[in-house]
């Protein structure tokens, strides 16, 4: 009988590692999902400012794999009996495949689960278009006023993309804009937003959230959306099924991506602690998700075959953002992920950016092509 491989997400780590293990491993591969198409995160910001979505269906995109789809919510890990609990559903497994990602963290602060928005999954992104539209209300369309809080890559993005949609925009951030980003980068998003007319407030603390906009550091921030993009949280199933995990919940790993209190789970995505060589750890991102997918599912094969797994290895090579669909800023960073004086502005790194999505679907339609691992 071959090997029983189970693979929970069909995300970016998620669906490339249930093509690769059917490909490289002849496994008979499972591959669960709450949603039966793949969803572009990396273009959620871009629905919710109202832009079409290309609809990418799973079955589509499995098949001549060999891969069986199950859309449906894992509920439970039995580590004992090596089975996922799907509905009425109990899948056996000999592998499991932990590629569920993250998502908003919404408990964070008061009133944020009650009347923020996020653009975390494509029904959020929605839901943050409607509103902004009317949303069959009977208010009027137009401009509206958005406060979105967070100045990570996700809410500079959703700023820049909403403003650009005609909407009055603020943004308020905990730290400095751009964190991570090497000067002349920052100089360019405040430019950017300048242009853009966005409002930006650093190093402030939003209290709470309610219908009527927030309150940041006792004043009150009125607005008609308000936009939550501080902070992810990865979901609690490996937690309660008694894997070993970090402090936020994410699948502790070894250098081949295998749970290290059960080897035979394996960890990639967000919601996988995954560390370089060196011991750092890696960022939330799709240019990780796929090239560590390519990893571990490799050392997977090695194992199977009788080898030792061949240990993680990772280079960054840059960060790209999106200002609009007419301007970017495409970092270029050291091996480490630290920011270097290179970097690309203006149309050229929107294009660039354009490329670089769009890479990431034909990864996913083939996820042999290279990615860096």
């Amino acid at each position: 009988m071959s090997e029983r491989v189970v693979v929970l997400g069909a995300g970016y780590a998620g669906l490339a590692a249930a093509k690769l293990a059917a490909r490289w491993t002849g496994a008979q591969v499972t591959l669960v999902n709450e949603r039966d198409r793949f969803v572009q995160r990396v273009r959620l910001h871009q629905l919710a400012a109202g832009q079409s979505e290309r609809r990418l269906p799973l079955r589509d995109l499995l098949a001549g794999t060999g891969v069986e789809l199950v859309v449906g919510r894992a509920e439970a890990i039995d580590l004992g009996a090596r089975e996922v609990r799907v509905g009425d559903r109990a899948l056996p497994y000999d592998r499991l495949v932990y590629a569920l990602g993250s998502g908003v963290d919404p408990g964070s602060t008061p009133g944020v689960a009650e009347h923020a928005h996020s653009v975390v999954d494509a029904e959020s992104a929605e839901r943050l278009h409607r509103a902004l539209s009317g949303g069959g209300s009977g208010a009027p369309t137009g401009r509206r006023s958005v406060v979105v809080v967070g100045g990570g890559l996700t809410g500079v993005e959703t700023a820049a993309e909403l403003a650009e949609a005609g909407h009055s925009v603020a943004l308020l951030s905990a730290g400095a804009l751009g964190a991570g980003l090497s000067p002349k980068a920052v100089r360019h998003l405040h430019r950017a937003f300048a242009r853009l007319g966005v409002r930006v407030r650093e190093g402030c603390r939003v209290e709470s959230v309610d219908e009527r906009g927030v309150r940041v550091d006792g004043v009150r921030e009125a607005a008609d959306a308000v936009v939550w993009t501080a902070g992810f949280r990865v979901p609690p199933l490996a937690r309660e099924s008694g894997l070993a995990v970090d402090a936020s919940g994410r699948l502790l790993v070894d250098g081949a991506m295998r749970s290290t209190s059960h080897p035979e789970v394996i960890g990639v995505g967000d919601a996988a602690a995954m560390r370089r060589a060196d011991g750092q750890e890696m960022r939330m991102a799709c240019a990780t998700a796929g090239p560590n997918a390519q990893r571990a599912i490799r050392a997977l094969a090695e194992e199977l075959a009788g080898a030792e797994p061949t240990p993680t290895r990772f280079r960054y090579a840059g960060q790209c953002v999106s200002l609009g669909r007419r301007d970017a800023v495409l970092q270029f960073v050291h091996p480490d992920d630290t920011p270097r004086d290179l970097v690309l502005t203006g149309r050229a790194a929107a294009l660039a950016k354009e490329a670089i999505i769009a890479y990431t679907v034909a990864f996913q339609r083939r996820p042999t092509l290279p990615s860096g691992a």
